[in-house]
C-alpha cells in the first residue's frame, strides 16, 4: 500500500488502483487538488479533520467518491453540503471500496476535559487482499482494536494528550509500522522531541516513522 501524509491527520491510502482519503482538515495541505478518489472518510467533526471551507470543492472534484463519517459529522455535513450526501458508518459496520474493505470501530473521541461533551469519533480499519488490519486510522481516539494492525496512523500529539498516552497506545496496538499524525499543534522543536521519544519507546517489532509530507511511501 502507498501512504501519502498530507499534514496533520490527512492521509491518502492507495492500493491496486483504489484511492481513499482520510480526514481532510484545515491544518492539512495538498488534498485540495486530488482527483480520482474512491472514498473520503472522516473520523469526526472537528475542523482539523473536516475542513468546512474546502470540503465542498473536494467533493465536487471527486463526484464518484463515496463519503462516510460518524453520525454527528454526517448530519452536520449533510445540512450544508449541496454536492451530495454523506453516509453514516457506525462501529461494527463495513463497506467495500474497490480493493479495500473498510470497517468502522471505536465510536467516541478522546476526553478533552471532563466538562466538555464527548463527541462521536469513528476509527477506521482497512483490510486488503484477504489480510485484515492492514491499516488503522483512529482519528482523535486511542481506541485499541484488539486485533493485529499492520500500519497504524498514531495520534502523536494533541491538546488532550501527554506523551505517555501515545507511547502506551503504540505499545498496546503494537503494529509493524506506525507513523505520527495530528502534529500540526506542535512547533518543529516539539515535534522532533515527541517523534524521537516515540521511536525510542516503540515496542519491539514496531518501526515508528515520520513520513515526508506530500510524498507517497510504500509501507
Amino acid at each position: 500500500m502507498l501512504f501519502t501524509h498530507l499534514e496533520h491527520s490527512c492521509v491518502l491510502v492507495e492500493h491496486n488502483g483504489t484511492r481513499v482519503l482520510f480526514d481532510p482538515g484545515n491544518f492539512s495541505t495538498g488534498f485540495e487538488t486530488l482527483t480520482g478518489l474512491d472514498a473520503i472518510l472522516v473520523t469526526h467533526q472537528h475542523p482539523d479533520h473536516a475542513d468546512p471551507a474546502r470540503l465542498p470543492a473536494l467533493v465536487e472534484a471527486n463526484p464518484d467518491a463515496v463519503r462516510y463519517a460518524d453520525p454527528q459529522t454526517a448530519a452536520q455535513l449533510n445540512a450544508r453540503d449541496d454536492a451530495g450526501r454523506w453516509s453514516v458508518i457506525a462501529p461494527g459496520e463495513l463497506l467495500t471500496v474497490g480493493a479495500f474493505t473498510v470497517r468502522g470501530t471505536g465510536g467516541r473521541h478522546a476526553v478533552i476535559h471532563p466538562e466538555l461533551p464527548v463527541i462521536d469519533n469513528i476509527s477506521y480499519v482497512l483490510d486488503v487482499d484477504g489480510r485484515p488490519g492492514a491499516f488503522c486510522h483512529p482519528g482523535d481516539s486511542l481506541y485499541i482494536p484488539f486485533e493485529r494492525i499492520d500500519v497504524l496512523a498514531l495520534p502523536a500529539a494533541a491538546p488532550w494528550l501527554k506523551i505517555s498516552e501515545p507511547i502506551d497506545y503504540l505499545r498496546a496496538v503494537s503494529p509493524r509500522v506506525a507513523f505520527g499524525i495530528h502534529q500540526a499543534v506542535q512547533s518543529d522543536a516539539g515535534r522532533a522531541v515527541h517523534n524521537a521519544r516515540l521511536a525510542e519507546m516503540a515496542p519491539d517489532g514496531t518501526d515508528y516513522r515520520v513520513l515526508p509530507v506530500g510524498e507517497a511511501v510504500e509501507l
